[in-house]
C-alpha cells in the first residue's frame, strides 16, 4: 500500500537527483575550458597514434621517446601554420574590416543599397520589397565579426591551451596501457575482452577519420584559395580560410561557405560598378566554389566516410540530418565520430541482431 510517507520520500528523492543533475550540470559549465582541453587532447591522441606506433616500429624508439618525438612533430607543425597563416589571416581580416561590426554593417549596407539599385534599374521595386521585410535591420552584423574575434581570441590565448592539451596528450600517450590496465579492473570479467576489443577498433576507426577530416580541410583550403586567386580576389587567405573551417560541418557548411565567400567577394570590390564588375566576378567565384564543392563531395568526404570510419555515404548523410535535427550544429559535427563508436560497440555486443549486422558488415 502508498501510503503518504512512500510519497513524500519519492518526491524527495526526485528532487534530490535533480538538484544533484543540475549542480553536475553547473560544475560542467565552470570547467569547460578543462573539457574542451581533454577532448582536443583525445583527438591528437587518436591522431598521433599511428605517428607514435610508426616511430616504434620503423625507427625502434622506445615508448617514451616515441611520444616526444610525436608531441614535437605536433608542435613544429603549429609552429609552422601559426609562422606561415596566422599573421595573414589577422592583416587581411583587419583590412576586410572584419574585425570591427560598425565597418562591416557599413559595408553591407553599402552592398545592399547598390543590389537595390541594379533591381530597380531593371524593373524591380527591391526597395518596397526591403523596406516590407525590415531586411536591413534584422540582419546580424555581430555574426562575422564575432566569429572571426573568436578565432583571433582563440590564437592569443593559445599558449596557455597549447601547453595544457600537449601536457595532457603527452600522459594520453605516454600511459595509454596504464589506462587500459586500469579500465580492465573496472569491467566485469565476462565483457573484458568484448569491451577492450571495441576500444582497439573504435580507436583505429577515429584515428583514421580525424586524420582524413584534417586532410580534407588542408585540401578545401587549398582548393578554394586558388579559385580566388584566379579571380583576383583580395584577402583570399582570409576568405578561404574562414570557408574551410565552416566545412567541419557536414553538408551545411559548404553551403554557408558559398554564401560567406559570394559576400565577402562583393565586399572586397565595393566601389566597383556592381553590374558589370561585382556580380560577375561573384558568380564566377561562385561557380568555383561549387565545383571545389563536387570535387569533396565526389572525392575527399567518400574517401574519409567510406573508407575511414566503414559506412556509406547515404547512411552517414542521415546520420548527420537527424543529429542536426535534433542537436543543433554542434550534433552534426559530432554525428560521425559518436555513430562509429555505437557501430562499433553494437557489433561487438549485438552482432547477431539483424539491422546492426546490416550496418556493421563493413567493419
Amino acid at each position: 500500500m502508498i501510503t503518504s510517507k512512500i510519497i513524500t520520500k519519492g518526491i524527495l528523492q526526485a528532487i534530490g537527483i535533480i538538484v544533484l543533475v543540475v549542480i553536475g550540470l553547473y560544475l560542467l559549465y565552470l570547467i569547460q575550458s578543462v573539457i574542451i582541453y581533454l577532448i582536443v587532447a583525445f583527438i591528437l591522441t587518436l591522431i598521433g597514434s599511428p605517428v607514435l606506433d610508426f616511430f616504434k616500429r620503423r625507427l625502434k624508439f622506445n615508448h617514451l621517446f616515441a611520444t616526444i618525438a610525436t608531441l614535437f612533430l605536433f608542435v613544429m607543425i603549429f609552429a609552422g601554420l601559426i609562422m606561415m597563416f596566422v599573421p595573414l589571416i589577422i592583416a587581411q581580416g583587419a583590412s576586410l574590416s572584419l574585425l570591427n561590426t560598425r565597418e562591416i554593417e557599413k559595408d553591407i549596407l553599402q552592398l545592399i543599397n547598390q543590389i537595390v539599385v541594379f533591381l530597380e534599374n531593371h524593373n524591380i521595386d527591391a526597395h518596397k520589397m526591403l523596406k516590407e521585410s525590415n531586411f536591413a535591420s534584422s540582419i546580424n552584423f555581430d555574426i562575422i565579426p564575432n566569429f572571426f574575434n573568436s578565432i583571433i581570441n582563440t590564437v592569443s590565448s593559445f599558449g596557455i591551451g597549447l601547453a595544457s592539451v600537449l601536457f595532457i596528450t603527452f600522459f594520453f600517450m605516454k600511459d595509454r596501457t596504464m589506462f587500459v590496465i586500469s579500465v580492465k579492473k573496472l569491467m566485469p570479467d565476462s565483457q573484458e575482452d568484448r569491451i577492450l576489443h571495441s576500444f582497439e577498433k573504435t580507436n583505429h576507426l577515429l584515428s583514421r577519420y580525424f586524420i582524413g577530416l584534417l586532410l580534407q580541410l588542408f585540401i578545401v583550403f587549398i582548393l578554394y584559395l586558388i579559385v580566388l586567386l584566379i579571380f583576383g580576389i583580395q584577402n583570399a587567405i582570409v576568405i578561404a580560410f574562414l570557408c574551410a573551417i565552416l566545412n567541419i560541418v557536414p553538408y551545411v557548411g559548404p553551403l554557408i561557405a558559398s554564401v560567406l565567400a559570394a559576400t565577402l567577394t562583393m565586399i572586397s570590390n565595393l566601389g566597383s560598378d556592381f553590374q558589370s564588375e561585382i556580380l560577375p566576378l561573384t558568380i564566377y567565384v561562385m561557380i568555383g566554389f561549387w565545383i571545389v564543392q563536387i570535387i569533396d563531395n565526389n572525392f575527399s568526404q567518400p574517401i574519409i566516410f567510406s573508407n575511414s570510419v566503414s559506412s556509406h555515404p547515404l547512411e552517414i548523410f542521415l546520420v548527420i540530418l537527424m543529429a542536426g535535427f535534433l542537436f543543433g550544429i554542434l550534433g552534426m559535427i559530432i554525428a560521425v565520430p559518436l555513430y562509429t563508436i555505437l557501430k562499433v560497440f553494437g557489433k561487438e555486443f549485438f552482432p547477431e541482431n539483424k539491422i546492426i549486422k546490416l550496418l556493421t558488415k563493413n567493419i
